[in-house]
């Protein structure tokens, strides 16, 4: 079974001893995400930032090598 959701007054301990605010501050000053789905997350991005630059590049050496073969 899953967890019982609790509607209105809900109680963190996390929050309440500071956790979770120490968290966010550690991870903004680092700049790397703590949780494992925002570091995924900053990861796609950077890859799907870089597949169009390495197309670009292999294209390019292709047709340097065919062009001087």
């Amino acid at each position: 079974m899953g967890r019982r959701r609790s509607y209105g007054f809900s109680f963190s301990w996390k929050r309440a001893i500071g956790l979770s605010g120490a968290k966010s501050r550690i991870s903004r000053r680092l700049g790397i995400p703590l949780s494992r789905s925002g570091r995924q997350r900053k990861v796609g991005s950077k890859v799907g930032c870089c597949v169009p630059i390495a197309l670009f590049v292999s294209s390019l050496a292709l047709l340097l090598i065919l062009t001087y073969h």
